[in-house]
């Protein structure tokens, strides 16, 4: 990838997550990544393709992410590393994490089922673990881990290490 293009992805990403994508113009891309806006016609097509592909390279990275929890055979460690999970992603992703979320309020753009795979995995752990609604009790899980992914992309969760061992300790993991 030529290091114009990889400007312009990183301008995008930045400005969207930031901005929102429908309050980001190809000119205002082109600006913040010092190149014309026609480039980002040649290498994307319109702003919908420049969304597309970085919608796809960060779900490559997720893949990776969930990959770890996904592949795991033991039902406490399924639960722990999904309350880890939010904790131990870097401050340099937080930009494509941020889009996730603003992209959830775009009707157009939202995809419920990417976390589907983690809901079940997690499902199947409360259910090895005897717990009486493990459905019930994994979407629980799922939305105390989107919150706290919120908290910490808006850097307003202080003493992180407190929450995360606080819902292993609740979850005996």
């Amino acid at each position: 990838m030529t290091n114009k293009k990889e400007n312009i992805l990183k301008s995008a990403l930045e400005l969207f997550a930031n901005e929102g994508f429908n309050a980001t113009s190809t000119n205002k891309i082109a600006q913040h990544a010092a190149v014309s806006e026609g480039l980002i016609f040649r290498h994307f097509k319109n702003k919908n393709g420049l969304l597309t592909a970085i919608l796809e390279s960060g779900e490559e990275k997720a893949s990776r992410l969930f990959a770890t929890i996904l592949n795991q055979t033991d039902s406490k460690e399924v639960i722990r590393k999904t309350i880890e999970l939010p904790f131990c992603i870097h401050k340099s992703e937080y930009d494509y994490w941020r889009l996730q979320f603003k992209l959830k309020w775009e009707k157009e753009y939202n995809n419920s089922k990417k976390i589907m795979p983690l809901v079940e995995k997690l499902t199947w752990a409360f259910s090895m673990l005897k717990y009486e609604k493990p459905n019930l009790e994994a979407q629980h899980l799922i939305y105390i881990f989107e919150s706290i992914s919120i908290e910490l992309l808006k850097g307003n969760l202080d003493n992180q290490n407190i929450y995360k061992e606080f819902l292993k300790y609740k979850y005996t993991v």
